[in-house]
């Protein structure tokens, strides 16, 4: 036995005895040594224990005069050490799990071994399944651990690992989902998979202990034809991940483009519930803020056409929808990650930080486009709720909310939804109230009501195939407010006080239930989408609380997640048992995501609170990425750097789907960045992005909203406003009321202080020199197609003259 073999150990402090004991368990067996014998151990066997990820545990045993037991000990593999909170929740699983690290990979080489490569994350429900019923199975654990090398991954801490064997289950199966399951060669090409898998044999599914036994007896038996079968795998995913060349990589696709984007939104609209999916499958159903993204663009470029019509009902009808649905916390607040059903009812109960970022400015450009403060109200919902529950006291933001928890403090077993759920009799004993002396209308006649609960619960069979929420209700409105106010005859002010009243109530009742689980993993890519949402959010409705929070967060992230020394973004930060924030020992470095979703939330802070250095850092984290992750080829950004040898595909990512994908980001920050620094070379990548990515464009731009977005804005240039004026003073905050509470595409602001001369946009920018306020007032330029309005004071020419060059 090898010192580099040990796995676990820990040391019991037994103080009614004081004598310690050492115990070593090398993959499941125990040695037992002796005090002397571990004081003997030299500091080079101490270290190299240390090195192959041991654990050092000292529980202390607090002997007390009744002779209480003596603690248990609880055995923990490598992944204690890491920080992923997904890794952590298989730490005591009996399979020998690694992280994805070289020692893992050269050991599979040398021990000529198949990989078991597992991914997920750590609020995802069929994962804490396969973890249950698999993992933690001791007969399974035993077979995973004779025959592979068993590898756990987190997928948001490994994007570019997920998104290579994704691929693969995608193309082999025809569809994919989290937990993730691949059997790999030693040197990582993939041999079969797929995603969730029951522990035995069903009539519909092979259990994985047949999987394993199979793969292992066939790896055994015919070693080079499982290694042939890889081969071919990895070809054919470098086949399928290759973007067509085209002759016409700088030929930029025409704005054809986006009507048939539009046209194709409009043949997946779902009209009854809204939302977007194929006539053959209307659930489950995702909010998708990226077509929202493409549709407010559309509507605002020209409000007045009958094209821009449907764009403005699709998105407002849906996002009312989504708002009445169960996907919404209408107790808590936020959004969760996607509805089971057409109606938006039931959800998937876990939460997400990029859905909350990304529905924010959703939620804001339905403000703009509607002044209906029904939409403002939600953009103070999701800002209260992500403020609240996912912020860490530095300023960065947590990862998610897991969708499973216990249902009471003395459960055993977790349960998806129920947090979130309620029981009518909950309900009407927790709103017995009477709404004053003078009414017999109780706050639950008002509540149930409205949010259309059912004595026996409001969930159909068919919604809860497993019977979690049996008897349970999930809030849901079917009317707008008016209608409940009519039926309890109530105004609509005093129905919405009576709601707040009950919604309260139930959250301080909520609040005493066991909580999910909380991912604080802190995501550079969706901090940068949540920066976005607050600042445009906060801009929309003037709450400067919301765009200090932002400023928060992109402090956050240049103290915590950028590494000057190297220059590079890094991808995620975790936070301590103290609550401070810590890194691992080799950082992950950032990807595409981090660096376009930054990037895109700097420039709409500085839109936001105009200070020079977001538009800085902005800049100079695009040059790195250019570095970084430009195809010099073909065009386009790859998603990963060239600098990890274990990634066997670089990927070039265009598909928008419940995230934006780097490139369609990239885009329109190339696009805004040109504008704020005459840098052409900006544009021209701009151009070549869209040349490398023409196919998707041209043939199936519903993929690509977000992108077929920022093909818009290139083709009708940028509406670019100068405010010269003195930075906070009445006249400046006027003129800039203005801008923000109209919705206008292709915006660049740009605030000129003529105090401050050694400004960097000044250094940068000579041009702007030349502009100048009028009559010592606060003066807005407008300029588009590199022709500028005569300048403006007032707030009621400013609006004038926007209009005319929208």
């Amino acid at each position: 036995m090898t010192w580099a073999r040990y796995c676990f150990l820990s040391i019991i402090d037994c103080t009614s005895s004081l004598s310690k004991k050492l115990w070593i368990q090398n993959l499941g067996t125990k040695k037992y040594l002796s005090q002397s014998t571990f004081a003997s151990l030299t500091v080079s066997q101490l270290n190299r224990i240390n090195q192959r990820s041991v654990i050092f545990s000292l529980l202390v045993n607090m002997a007390s005069t009744s002779n209480d037991e003596n603690i248990r000990m609880q055995e923990k593999n490598r992944l204690s050490l890491e920080k992923s909170p997904y890794l952590l929740q298989h730490a005591t699983n009996p399979v020998d799990w690694y992280s994805w690290c070289e020692e893992a990979l050269e050991k599979a080489k040398a021990e000529s071994k198949c990989i078991f490569l597992s991914v997920g994350y750590s609020t995802c429900h069929w994962c804490h399944v396969m973890e249950k019923e698999s993992f933690t199975n001791k007969e399974i654990a035993e077979i995973m651990n004779k025959n592979f090398i068993n590898i756990k991954v987190d997928k948001e801490e490994r994007p570019d690992i997920d998104r290579i064997y994704m691929t693969f289950i995608q193309a082999t199966s025809g569809h994919g989902g989290w937990p993730m399951s691949v059997f790999l060669t030693p040197d990582l090409k993939p041999i079969v998979g797929g995603t969730y898998f029951p522990p035995e044999d069903t009539p519909r599914q092979t259990g994985f202990k047949t999987l394993l036994l199979n793969v292992a007896h066939k790896w055994n038996q015919s070693r080079s034809k499982l290694a042939e079968v890889g081969s071919t795998n990895l070809e054919t995913l470098q086949n399928i991940s290759k973007i067509p060349r085209t002759s016409k990589i700088h030929d930029v696709p025409s704005l054809e483009c986006s009507k048939i984007c539009i046209q194709q939104l409009v043949n997946e609209f779902e009209p009854e519930y809204g939302g977007f999916s194929s006539t053959y499958m209307q659930s489950p159903k995702f909010p998708q803020p990226v077509n929202f993204n493409f549709l407010f663009h559309m509507y605002a470029r020209q409000p007045n056409v009958e094209s821009a019509r449907p764009c403005l009902h699709m998105s407002v009808y849906t996002l009312k929808k989504m708002s009445f649905g169960g996907i919404h916390d209408h107790v808590g607040q936020g959004f969760s990650r996607y509805a089971t059903d057409s109606e938006w009812h039931v959800p998937h109960f876990e939460k997400m930080l990029y859905d909350q970022g990304q529905l924010m400015k959703s939620y804001a450009d339905a403000y703009l486009a509607t002044k209906d403060n029904f939409f403002a109200e939600i953009i103070d919902d999701i800002a209260t709720y992500v403020i609240r529950d996912l912020r860490h006291k530095e300023g960065g933001f947590y990862s998610a909310e897991d969708a499973d928890s216990y249902p009471t403090h003395d459960a055993h077993t977790k349960k998806e939804g129920a947090f979130y759920v309620w029981s009518a009799t909950e309900i009407k004993s927790l709103l017995s109230k009477k709404i004053s002396d003078e009414s017999d209308v109780k706050l639950s006649d008002i509540f149930c009501h409205h949010f259309n609960i059912k004595e026996s619960g409001n969930v159909k069979s068919y919604q809860d195939p497993h019977g979690e929420l049996r008897g349970k209700n999930v809030l849901i409105t079917y009317n707008e407010i008016e209608e409940t106010a009519k039926h309890v005859n109530l105004s609509v002010e005093e129905t919405k006080t009576h709601l707040k009243e009950a919604c309260s109530i139930l959250y301080k009742a909520r609040s005493a239930r066991p909580r999910p689980h909380l991912d604080d993993k802190i995501i550079t890519a969706w901090n940068g989408l949540m920066i976005s949402g607050l600042a445009f959010g906060g801009a929309a409705i003037n709450n400067k609380q919301y765009i200090e929070r932002a400023v928060d967060a992109a402090k956050f992230i240049k103290q915590y997640l950028f590494d000057e020394t190297k220059n590079i973004l890094l991808h995620s930060c975790y936070r301590d048992e103290k609550n401070t924030i810590t890194q691992m020992s080799t950082p992950i470095s950032g990807f595409l995501d981090d660096y376009a979703f930054v990037i895109k939330g700097l420039l709409d802070l500085y839109e936001s609170d105009l200070n020079d250095e977001w538009l800085e850092f902005a800049e100079k984290l695009q040059d790195l990425q250019n570095q970084y992750f430009w195809d010099e080829t073909s065009g386009g950004y790859f998603s990963t750097t060239s600098s990890d040898p274990s990634i066997i595909l670089r990927l070039k990512e265009a598909y928008d789907g419940a995230e934006p994908s780097g490139n369609s980001i990239a885009a329109e920050n190339l696009l805004r960045l040109a504008d704020y620094f005459d840098r052409s070379e900006f544009k021209d990548k701009a151009v070549r992005l869209f040349g490398a990515f023409r196919h998707l464009l041209m043939q199936r731009p519903i993929a690509v909203p977000q992108l077929t977005s920022a093909l818009v804005r290139y083709h009708d240039d940028a509406t670019q406003i100068y405010v010269v004026g003195k930075r906070g003073t009445k006249d400046t905050d006027d003129l800039l009321q203005v801008i923000y509470k109209r919705l206008i595409p292709n915006r660049i602001l740009l605030l000129i202080d003529p105090d401050e001369t050694g400004s960097m946009l000044l250094r940068k920018n000579e041009h702007l020199r030349n502009l100048k306020p009028v009559d010592n007032r606060t003066t807005a330029y407008v300029c588009k197609h590199r022709t500028c309005s005569l300048p403006v004071t007032s707030s009621e020419q400013l609006t004038t003259l926007i209009g005319e060059v929208q």
